[in-house]
C-alpha cells in the first residue's frame, strides 16, 4: 500500500468524521450501520477513524446504508468542475494522454 501524505490523511480523517456524522443524523448506532452495509464494525471503525485501509466496496455500502452515495459519485464527476468542463473533450476519447492531463 502508497505511503499516505499528510493531506491525504487529513481528508481520510474529514471523511470519516463525515461518515460518522451521517450516522448521528441518521440516529444509527455504529453496529446497525455495519449490520446494514454487511461489513464489520471493524471495517467501520477504520472508516471512521479514516486509517484508510478498508476496500472501496465497504466505503460505498457505508454510503448507500446512509444515503448519500450519490453525493460522492456528483462531486468527484470532472463535468462538476470548472477544469473538467472545460476539457470535457477529452472525456469521451479512447485513451487519455498524460500531456493533457497536465
Amino acid at each position: 500500500m502508497a505511503n499516505k501524505s499528510f493531506r491525504t490523511s487529513a481528508e481520510l480523517a474529514d471523511f470519516g468524521l463525515a461518515i460518522r456524522r451521517w450516522r448521528a443524523v441518521h440516529s444509527l448506532t455504529a453496529s446497525q450501520v455495519a449490520e446494514r452495509a454487511n461489513i464489520s464494525r471493524d471495517t467501520l471503525r477504520s472508516i471512521e477513524q479514516g486509517t484508510g485501509t478498508s476496500s472501496l466496496m465497504a466505503v460505498f455500502a457505508v454510503l448507500e446504508v446512509l444515503g448519500v452515495q450519490g453525493i460522492l459519485a456528483h462531486e468527484i464527476d470532472p463535468l462538476n468542475s470548472e477544469l473538467g468542463r472545460d476539457r470535457a473533450e477529452l472525456i469521451n476519447k479512447k485513451r487519455v494522454r498524460t500531456n493533457a492531463l497536465g
